[in-house]
């Protein structure tokens, strides 16, 4: 007996992607490239506390610590610390 038997197509079709599909992102901006960045699902982001964001302009993860977050009413500002660059970074995340 087949364990597909009556289940449409159509989800059998869908399921892998549903199953593969990421885990969902806080997207942002950095204000000073405007390059876009993704905070990942699962990142406390608290004051002090070091999470991983994407930065899509070098194309690689970087570590960062959260030095403040401040809420816009449209947008979330984020100040960061980046520990490879030694630079601090704005990040206008969306609300």
């Amino acid at each position: 007996m087949s364990l597909t038997r009556g289940i449409p197509l159509a989800v059998l079709i869908a399921m892998p992607l549903v199953l593969w599909t990421p885990a969902l992102a806080w997207d942002g901006v950095d204000s000073n490239t405007g390059d876009s960045v993704e905070i990942g699902k699962g990142n406390l982001v608290r004051p002090g506390q070091d999470i991983e964001i994407y930065d899509w302009g070098s194309g690689e993860y970087r570590d960062v610590e959260v030095q403040s977050i401040q809420d816009n009413g449209g947008s979330v500002e984020v100040e960061v610390y980046d520990t490879e660059s030694g630079e601090y970074r704005t990040l206008e995340m969306e609300d």
